[in-house]
């Protein structure tokens, strides 16, 4: 995994991480940059099987992903990566702890 400093690590995407490492997933590259020179990075990517995983956080608090003018840039940024080929997920905090994040990730690198 890329070495992305604990600080700049949220809880969730740690348990995340934590989620992918006990379960012998292949290791993700941490903050990838998909798009240069755009400056968009996803969370967590599997490059050579084209799969990005993103995770929302503060969606019910009122967070940057859930307001007007964030939603939208996020929306073109996955629309992009889309067009790019890669396997866009997106996850809550919710869906991390539940272990549906593992699940869906470990099914898409499965099906490449």
């Amino acid at each position: 995994m890329a070495a992305v400093p604990k600080s700049r690590l949220s809880p969730i995407e740690e348990l995340f991480d934590i989620h992918v490492r006990a379960a012998k997933l292949p290791e993700p590259t941490r903050e990838f940059r998909f798009a240069p020179p755009r400056r968009w990075r996803a969370d967590f990517a599997w490059p050579d099987q084209r799969v990005l995983a993103e995770i929302e956080g503060g969606i019910f608090s009122g967070g940057r992903h859930t307001r007007g003018i964030g939603f939208e840039a996020d929306a073109i940024k996955y629309n992009t990566a889309t067009l790019m080929g890669f396997k866009v997920f997106r996850f809550t905090g919710r869906m991390i702890r539940s272990g549906e994040a593992l699940r869906v990730i470990e099914q898409a690198l499965e099906a490449v």
